[in-house]
């Protein structure tokens, strides 16, 4: 699996980039005798469905685990090139999330040659998740949907490192654009022009000083809010006064916030600048959506939680229900049914210059997968 560049077509601006690594487990798969679904997603290539049903009427139980990685571009081991080395599996995507893949597809092949099998097993690879999360959303609207409308869920495994730890909480997201507008003017005469710079400085000074440091929302398990500036672009040259100037800025909800209540809460922050800027006119300052993802949260999940806890505590491990501050392909399948993130691998080894996971670590999710495929 490594050896395929999955590298997220965002990134990459490489088209279907998960497809060629889509196709090659949808043969392995089906040479096992696991029946498989390509389900597709707009605009995009496809998730890759595989099953195999324990009996007619048995309840589902859902794997998820994604196909595209970050960026390579700044690693300094060969990231297709898998390689093994004392006891550590290296190359991109090892960790996040081609490991927790490939245990939970072993995992499916040794359950579908048990002599008893007791529930009807899905293993999704999606696509996209590294940016849009495209194929979690368009599974959620449509497969699963469908499949919950005639079958009874007990919930969706999510394949992300946790050390087989089980994150029940996390964090959401709202990442946007502001925009501010100026006039441009020869820099000879200031005078004559409006720096879309300097009322963006107002506007950072806004943020930083009154709304970042009012998020005071907390989750026992995920942590806390957080807001942040990450990306700034402004004027074209450096004699030439700036008509536009753009930050990027990314907003991390706990479970308990709601993402619609976010671009509201910046407009009001905005809204003061606005008045100390006479001579701004509508539309000067603009606030743009973006990518948004509501937190994964842990109430009414109860029955889940203690099926995965009793699975971890038959194999002797730590079945104690943790939380992240960071977002995945969960926070959408929760929406259907129970999620719970739970894969092999640390977070530190994901999206480093020598991603990497430790053997044992893949053999444990390979156990734990499959004890969790053989509950009742």
């Amino acid at each position: 699996m490594i050896g395929f560049d999955t590298v997220n077509g965002a990134l990459s601006k490489k088209p279907h980039p998960e497809r060629e690594l889509a196709i090659y487990l949808e043969a392995l798969a089906t040479g096992w005798g696991l029946q498989t679904r390509r389900c597709p997603v707009v605009g995009e290539s496809f998730n890759l469905l595989i099953t195999c049903e324990g009996a007619p009427g048995a309840d589902w139980l859902l794997f998820d685990s994604h196909l595209d990685t970050v960026s390579a571009s700044e690693m300094n081991i060969d990231p297709l090139v898998a390689k093994c080395e004392d006891g550590r599996f290296f190359g991109l995507g090892a960790c996040d999330t081609k490991g927790s893949g490939a245990a939970m597809l072993w995992a499916l092949r040794q359950y579908s040659l048990a002599p008893k099998r007791q529930l009807n097993i899905g293993l999704l690879f999606s696509i996209d998740e590294e940016s849009g999360m495209t194929g979690a959303k368009t599974f959620t609207q449509v497969e699963l949907r469908e499949l919950a409308a005639n079958a009874r869920i007990r919930g969706i495994l999510v394949g992300e490192p946790t050390q087989m730890r089980p994150v029940v909480a996390h964090g959401g997201l709202v990442r946007g654009t502001i925009v501010t507008r100026g006039c441009a003017a020869h820099s000879s005469d200031p005078s004559k022009g409006k720096s879309a710079i300097s009322l963006m400085v107002k506007v950072i000074s806004a943020l930083e000083s009154h709304y970042i440091p009012s998020l005071t929302a907390q989750h026992p398990l995920a942590g806390k809010a957080a807001a942040s500036i990450n990306v700034i672009h402004g004027g074209r040259q450096v004699n030439i006064i700036a008509d536009s100037c753009e930050i990027g800025f990314d907003r991390r909800l706990m479970p308990g916030e709601v993402v619609a209540r976010v671009l509201p809460e910046i407009e009001k922050v905005l809204a003061p600048v606005r008045a100390l800027c006479p001579g701004q006119v509508p539309g000067e300052i603009t606030l743009n959506a973006g990518f948004s993802l509501e937190p994964l949260n842990p109430q009414g999940r109860d029955a889940f939680t203690r099926f995965v806890a009793a699975a971890l505590e038959r194999r002797d491990l730590d079945a104690t229900a943790i939380g992240a501050p960071w977002a995945t392909n969960a926070s959408h399948y929760s929406t259907q049914i129970p999620a719970i993130v739970i894969g092999p691998g640390d977070i530190a080894q994901a999206h480093i210059k020598d991603e990497w996971i430790a053997l044992s670590q893949l053999k444990l999710a390979e156990q734990v997968y499959l004890e969790l495929m053989l509950s009742a």
